[in-house]
């Protein structure tokens, strides 16, 4: 019976691996989802019955496994550098040169492949198991993210006829579907959206719950290699080949070329292909092709001296502006919105751009029945560069400023260059006002995203935001998809905000000038709600970070008698007023009277990292100087890096921070 498991169980790791890589990396599936999910089902079944038989890089542990309480960080056994860009094909032709001179008269060939915009990483395997992966980090060492890389579906664990010990550079990436699935997502839970999907993918793999990782559908490519032991590799095109045949994630467009023509023959014909791709590209990737002149040409501390990256211009494209729409914001201020023909551009369709400000439209002239320039350079919301005049029809007249709010039909201020709702029940501003109230940096309020908040002012259960506390289930539950679990569930999320700390609170009254961060200082500073309301300009000043103009903005916020009203209402509703321990300083904590500068992508937003270290006695600045005591450093850590480098700062990554915080430090 044991020999027969064991001899089904292999088979079924073999069959499922096989077709996990028909389908994660040749994309042609051989059977249906059913059967394979049949297939997937007695494996974990074997598993669980027979768990001396489990491999540990079996296809179900992709699922995440235990969160970390922080990741480690290790050492390259080869340095990860980055490439060194151009845009102009000038500066190509010198690299050429250069490569021609330093390899002294041999001639070079080179291998075009496409620049991906993701997530560098370095992936180890020996004896052909997976057994680490790291990001790129500084270039010498990188956290371990090993859990989460495993959780990537196109990545096998385990790989027949590898070398002993070898290592595959490579990018990970969010591919485009996925993106705008995860930001209709976050959208609708009234979360922050991701400005791209790389900034989304380096979010995710510094996840420390990789169950977490799991449910989002990363992919991996491999370009490179570091270390390897047991083999050795001629040339970059024979790499690409032999990634493939290993059944590994690579670049199935890439070019072998000779000569300038060459490369710039390739770069063009990149250029278009490369909207076909699952991931985004920037620029192509030019590489000395033979390893041997790659080692003479050498590299610099920073980039290899025969590699560059050519990097594209922003996509543009033009299409007509049939309309144009005015959005509320939750302080009243109203934005125009250019509403567009679609049209395709950088591989979505754009149908919509913000126009920023009446004076933008009238310094650009911009009219309704224009075709327009757009061009998006990796944000969600695209450019309006410029309109051309040759095409305007006839009839086209200037936009002007709305007399009244579009929403509500209230008065409007003229505030500088922006016009401000000034009504005090304006729903416009009360939607965008609650979606702020209950985000997840403020409030915290599960499942009370942008269509519950419309549904919610929409049926006049709320027309204040202190309503909120006295919704009830039966209530909730006479609203459209909302059941009665649902109802529960919403209650129970208003309720246990309630016992938000004091900045959260701050951050959630919306206060004009008033980030999170601002908040956290305002609250460990008075230390109760009842402190702030009295503070003047000269009180408010007084707390560090805090200028004139924000200290303004803040006592005339308190002194309106809406204010007032609402703050009595959540008191009497039960919000936390004073300041809980954790957002206090520490006088003579760890990092009392330390300097801080955060730079690069870290496992969670700057304003977290700022709130703990404000907490524990130290300072964040925005510019590294010589009175910067730590620089705490993430992922493609730029200019920052360097300076503090050169000025001697003690540069910090999350594992060494976490150290220095100690274990009683407050969470994340």
């Amino acid at each position: 019976m044991k020999k027969e498991a064991a001899r089904r169980y292999h088979e079924l790791l073999r069959e499922v691996r096989r077709h996990d890589h028909l389908y994660y990396v040749e994309a042609r599936p051989e059977i249906s989802d059913a059967a394979y999910d049949r297939l997937y089902r007695e494996l974990q079944d074997l598993e669980k019955s027979h768990p001396d038989l489990a491999d540990e890089n079996s296809p179900t542990k992709k699922v995440g496994g235990t969160p970390l309480a922080s990741f480690r960080t290790l050492r390259h056994a080869v340095p990860m550098q980055s490439l060194n860009n151009t845009y102009s094909e000038g500066e190509l032709q010198e690299f050429l040169d250069r490569v021609a001179k330093n390899l002294h008269g041999q001639a070079a060939d080179f291998a075009i492949e496409p620049k991906v915009d993701g997530v560098a990483v370095s992936v180890r395997y020996e004896h052909g198991r997976l057994t680490q992966g790291l990001t790129r980090g500084d270039g010498e060492k990188g956290d371990d993210i090993t859990e989460n890389l495993k959780t990537i579906r196109n990545l096998p664990l385990s790989v027949d006829g590898l070398p002993k010990v070898i290592e595959f550079r490579g990018e990970v990436y969010l591919p485009e579907p996925a993106f705008a699935a995860l930001n209709r997502a976050r959208e609708k839970a009234g979360e922050p959206l991701f400005a791209n999907p790389r900034n989304a993918a380096a979010g995710t793999l510094k996840l420390l719950d990789s169950r977490e990782v799991a449910k989002r559908p990363l992919a991996v490519v491999f370009y490179g290699l570091g270390e390897v032991v047991g083999a050795k590799a001629g040339a970059q095109d024979e790499l690409h080949r032999q990634i493939g045949k290993w059944g590994l994630p690579g670049h199935s467009w890439f070019r072998h070329v000779e000569g300038a023509d060459g490369v710039r023959k390739a770069i063009r014909d990149l250029d278009k292909d490369r909207a076909k791709f699952p991931f985004a590209t920037d620029g192509a990737v030019i590489k000395v092709n033979r390893f041997d002149q790659q080692r003479v040409l050498g590299s610099t501390d920073k980039a290899p001296r025969w590699a560059i990256a050519y990097k594209y211009a922003p996509e543009q494209a033009e299409t007509r502006l049939h309309a144009i729409t005015f959005q509320v914001g939750r302080t009243g201020v109203i934005t125009p919105v250019a509403e567009l023909d679609p049209v395709q551009l950088s591989g979505t369709t754009v149908s919509r751009a913000t126009l920023h400000n009446f004076e933008e439209i009238a310094r650009k002239d911009i009219r309704v029945g224009d075709w327009v320039t757009v061009e998006k350079a990796g944000e969600i919301i695209p450019a309006v560069l410029s309109v051309n005049l040759k095409r305007r029809p006839k009839d086209a007249g200037p936009i002007r400023p709305p007399a009244r709010c579009p929403v509500c039909g209230g008065p409007l201020r003229k505030e500088e260059v922006f016009l401000r709702c000034t009504a005090p029940d304006c729903v416009g501003q009360l939607k965008r006002r609650l979606q702020h109230f209950a985000h997840r940096g403020a409030m915290d309020i599960e499942g009370m995203g942008e269509v519950m908040v419309a549904q919610l002012i929409d049926a006049g259960l709320v027309q204040h935001l202190d309503q909120i506390y006295g919704l009830t289930e039966e209530q909730l539950a006479g609203l459209e998809r909302m059941g009665e679990k649902s109802a529960a569930n919403l209650v129970a999320g208003i309720a246990t905000s309630k016992r938000r700390p004091l900045g959260r609170l701050i951050f959630a009254l919306g206060i004009p000038q008033v980030g999170a961060v601002s908040a956290e200082a305002l609250a460990r500073h008075f230390g109760s709600m009842e402190k702030l309301e009295k503070a003047g300009v000269e009180d408010l000043v007084r707390v560090k970070d805090v200028g004139k103009k924000m200290a303004e903005e803040v006592a005339a916020f308190f002194r309106e008698a809406s204010t007032r009203r609402l703050l009595e209402s959540l008191r009497k509703a039960g919000c936390n007023f004073t300041a809980l321990p954790g957002e206090l300083a520490v006088h003579g904590g760890p990092f009392s009277g330390k300097k801080f500068v955060i730079t690069g992508t870290l496992s969670a937003p700057r304003e977290e990292f700022t709130r703990r270290i404000q907490s524990l006695g130290g300072s964040v600045a925005g510019t590294v100087s010589a009175k910067t005591d730590y620089l705490l450093a993430g992922e493609e850590a730029g200019s920052k890096l360097a300076k503090a480098k050169g000025l001697g700062v003690r540069v910090l990554n999350e594992a060494e921070f976490e150290r220095l915080a100690g274990p009683d430090s407050p969470a994340r």
